[in-house]
């Protein structure tokens, strides 16, 4: 298991306990958090705009000292923090405010705080690549007799696109497959082989197969963990954390067994009777098994990391944020979509979940890989800051650039206080959609 295959932990949210994961995520919060603020105090302070406060947390001080005209505080819950600047939201231009200084300059003051978190980002992924390295998009085998192999796709080659998508990395192949069904249609890949590109189109294989629709907590478990939506199993009775001991009679109390059976007695569309237990008692349902068509992409990529050195370091740190970038950028593309929903959204909550599954997952791999895999959850939750608050809403820094903009284009600036009630409405909001991810979020865990 790589520093990468966070990558995947990341999108499917798994779950795990440990009151450490508290403290990392803390941790890990509050220096996103504090290099953003340093953005825009830095550039504040650049511009000659007085910072009023500069703090790390929300709600009462806990420590507080004034140097010169700002007061730096410590504050009570470790989830925020602000670069407060006199005249900021107000009316008024006097000397040392928000409003006295020219409109690029506070258009840089805004955009200081999003562009810090793509700096912080790139900083950490420079440590990653420099330690453990990137991931090139090598294909690494390609199925025998597969559409893939008599176009002419071979081992060792290195991927440039996939269906019109730009690829870097390997983990560009991997957010295709998540943001994009594979279809069976015709598909392009440009990939590279001995200096050259080369482009070949072929149409993938579907492998047809009849599923029941549940995932076990684990390889050696015949726990149901979770349940695929759509599928029969969701309808049949059994829940999440049933054990399955028998199925059409058979006993599959371990998950060897469960394998066997299957691999012996394919599912097809005929009914097939589960028998499991809950809270100690033992129940029987009969469920029909659904057809699942895969497509097969015919090759398989590389997902493990290349060392290199030099300028290399630097390049790849730079793909790896683009990465992260472009991945936030689809998931709010999809979210607008109406692909995912809020239910599907991480709050606070779940991210400490995650990052507690991660530090216990990776803790056998030694004190490098858990490093590794803290500092790439980093860089995604720095990423994901970064491209948020560029987001055109109210209360955001992209909200207040828009009205900012506005100002430039126009020659005149909105009216402060319909500015401020503006920016009122979209924090309520905001505030309001963090309460129901954070009980969507206990709930899935609970």
């Amino acid at each position: 298991m790589r520093y990468w295959q966070q990558n995947k932990r990341l999108i499917n949210g798994l779950k795990a306990g440990g009151k450490l994961k508290i403290v990392i995520a803390v941790i890990i919060f509050s220096a996103i958090i504090l290099f953003h603020e340093l953005g825009h105090f830095l550039l504040a302070k650049k511009n000659h705009v007085v910072v009023k406060e500069f703090s790390l947390g929300m709600g009462p001080r806990l420590l507080s000292t004034v140097r010169g005209e700002t007061r730096y505080s410590l504050k009570l819950l470790p989830i925020g923090g602000s670069c407060m600047m006199l005249g900021e939201d107000e009316d008024g231009d006097g000397p040392g405010s928000f409003n006295a200084a020219s409109p690029w300059a506070r258009i840089a003051i805004i955009a200081a705080g999003p562009v810090f978190n793509f700096i912080m980002a790139f900083l950490l992924a420079v440590i990653i690549v420099g330690c453990v390295g990137y991931v090139p998009a090598e294909v690494m085998e390609v199925e025998e007799n597969s559409p893939a192999q008599e176009a002419g796709l071979r081992e060792g080659d290195i991927i440039k696109e996939f269906d019109g998508y730009h690829v870097d990395i390997g983990n560009d192949i991997y957010a295709y497959t998540i943001f994009n069904e594979l279809k069976q249609k015709p598909t392009t890949i440009v990939f590279e082989r001995d200096g050259q590109e080369h482009t070949v189109t072929y149409t993938p294989d579907v492998l047809t197969r009849y599923l029941l629709g549940f995932n076990r907590v684990n390889a050696d478990s015949m726990e149901v963990g979770s349940m695929i939506e759509g599928m029969p199993l969701e309808s049949s009775g059994i829940q999440v954390g049933d054990v399955i001991t028998k199925i059409n009679g058979t006993s599959v109390t371990e998950s060897g067994a469960y394998d066997d059976y299957i691999e012996k007695n394919p599912l097809g569309d005929e009914p097939v009777t589960l028998t499991y237990e809950r809270n100690g008692k033992s129940y029987e349902t009969t469920v029909t098994p659904k057809q699942y068509d895969t497509v097969k992409m015919g090759f398989n990529y590389n997902l493990g990391c290349v060392k290199t050195s030099g300028l290399n370091v630097l390049k790849y740190s730079a793909l790896e944020v683009k990465y992260w970038i472009r991945t936030t950028v689809h998931s709010i593309g999809m979210l607008i979509q109406g692909q995912f929903g809020i239910k599907d959204l991480t709050g606070p909550v779940g991210v400490v979940d995650v990052i507690g599954d991660t530090y216990e997952q990776t803790q056998s791999e030694g004190t490098l890989m858990v490093w590794m895999n803290m500092l790439n959850l980093a860089i995604l939750l720095s990423a994901n800051l970064g491209v948020m608050n560029l987001l055109p809403f109210p209360a955001l820094d992209g909200g207040r650039l828009v009205f900012l903009l506005f100002e430039v284009i126009f020659r005149r600036p909105v009216n402060r206080q319909v500015e401020g009630m503006i920016h009122f409405a979209g924090l309520m909001l905001l505030m309001l959609l963090m309460v129901v991810v954070m009980y969507n979020d206990v709930m899935r865990i609970f």
